[in-house]
């Protein structure tokens, strides 16, 4: 019986999804605020975290950021309006396993809650869920993995969240003669500041707190195979320091331990930032960067994969059918028109989470409007159409837009933001104001 702690300030709408919750064998806590949801996790163990995105006294991200530095390794998923689904998203670099909109689909919330307990899908993509695209971006996005996966070359991975990075370092992996030899994936955002080390390193019993056991490091775990850091520009200063020794001397050190280890490990990095800016911000070093960038694969946002949409939507549907049961044949015109104009924000992750809600939600052959969100429509309706000359209108959807991934970059500090972003705290406030922005 999986335990679940629920942060929802709505009380009502949180008893309703307790409620289903209990009949479906699951036991409940709930906290209506970060503060009390904080003296809960720090008393007792959860299987599963389901946090509401915006709290009284924060945000889901801000609960999310709090349970992976203090250790805890549970599942998370984000509730959120579709208004914030591009915040959402990104709390998926920061570590959670999925995130929900509003309004919540029974059905909908038992299968990610499953899928998130079960950890049947990878937090990225994993092989079976992609094919291959046939557009001229996706031609260009092979010859280059097919160039540099026979040479055992550093590759850095840049693209956006739900792009597919993983699936990326997966194929380098699988086209490379170390493809008989581990694969080990690391999401660097789930990785507690205090942990990462030991995580990567290793350590020997007693060395710190909690280090009951000696601990194989993933590096050793990996040693003749890939190890692919995801998120690598969440990793501190002082783990980027052994990462960079590691990688020149080939030897890594177990924490508390006078043992050296040679190693022999083909390093693969993914990001969704810039990490010239962390370099210039000083928060990421400037060697350890040009080591880890010997090539670098940049993976296109899904809006710009042209006809390779339509390609993943008919993909995406099969494996929907399968794993749920239906059968699905077919999108009717106006929802494929609706699918096709979308931005899709959260690329192929987001688009592959929106096509099995409507298989889940469609009972015949044949997936209708019906089945998509309504705030998605609304937000295409809202969308500035390419022939449009307010150029006000567009300007501010982007700064808006701008702001709010700056503020989730920096988690919350306004000072940094105002910084990066080169505007006045004042300036930052008032803008946050405008839109909306908590």
């Amino acid at each position: 019986m999986a335990n679940v702690l629920i942060i929802e300030d709505d009380t009502t709408f949180a008893q309703i999804i307790e409620g289903f919750l209990l009949k479906n064998g699951f036991t409940v806590t709930l906290a209506t605020s970060l503060n009390q949801a904080y003296k809960i996790v720090a008393q007792q163990e959860f299987d599963l975290l389901l946090f509401d995105y915006r709290l009284p006294d924060g945000t889901g991200i801000d609960a999310l950021n709090h349970v992976r530095q203090k250790g805890h390794k549970s599942p998370v998923i984000i509730m959120t309006s579709f208004n914030d689904v591009r915040t959402a998203v990104k709390s998926i670099q920061l570590g959670a396993f999925d995130y929900i909109t509003k309004p919540i689909n029974p059905d909908e919330l038992l299968m990610v809650i499953n899928n998130s307990l079960s950890k049947k899908e990878d937090k990225d993509l994993s092989t079976t869920d992609l094919i291959k695209g046939k557009s001229d971006v996706a031609d260009k996005l092979y010859e280059h993995i097919n160039l540099v996966a026979s040479t055992d070359m550093s590759v850095l991975i840049q693209g956006e969240s739900g792009t597919g990075k993983e699936f990326a370092a997966k194929t380098l992996h699988l086209q490379s003669k170390r493809a008989a030899k581990p694969f080990i994936a690391i999401d660097c955002g789930a990785l507690s500041k205090d942990l990462a080390a030991s995580e990567l390193f290793g350590h020997i019993k007693g060395s710190f707190t909690g280090a009951v056991n000696d601990k194989k490091g993933q590096f050793e775990v990996a040693n003749g195979g890939t190890l692919f850091l995801d998120e690598i520009g969440n990793l501190s200063y002082e783990v980027q320091v052994k990462l960079l020794r590691a990688l020149q001397e080939r030897i890594i050190q177990p924490i508390g331990s006078n043992k050296q280890i040679k190693v022999d490990v083909r390093i693969i990095t993914a990001t969704n930032d810039d990490l010239t800016n962390s370099i210039k911000n000083g928060d990421f070093r400037e060697d350890l960067y040009h080591r880890l960038n010997e090539f670098k694969i940049q993976l296109p946002p899904l809006r710009e994969r042209g006809k390779d949409l339509e390609l993943f939507i008919n993909h995406f549907v099969q494996l929907a059918n399968t794993e749920l049961g239906r059968n699905v044949q077919e999108i009717d015109a106006e929802a494929k028109d609706l699918l096709l104009k979308y931005d899709w924000p959260g690329n192929l992750r987001e688009l592959k989470n929106v096509i099995k809600r409507m298989v889940l939600l469609s009972p015949n052959s044949i997936a209708t409007v019906d089945a998509l969100p309504e705030e998605m429509m609304m937000a295409i309706n809202t969308l500035p159409k390419s022939n449009q000359s307010d150029l006000k209108a567009i300007n501010e959807l982007n700064e808006k837009a701008l702001i709010a991934d700056t503020l989730l970059k920096v988690k919350g500090n306004k000072s940094k933001a105002a910084k990066l972003l080169n505007i006045d705290r004042k300036t930052l406030y008032s803008k946050m104001e405008r839109y909306g922005i908590e």
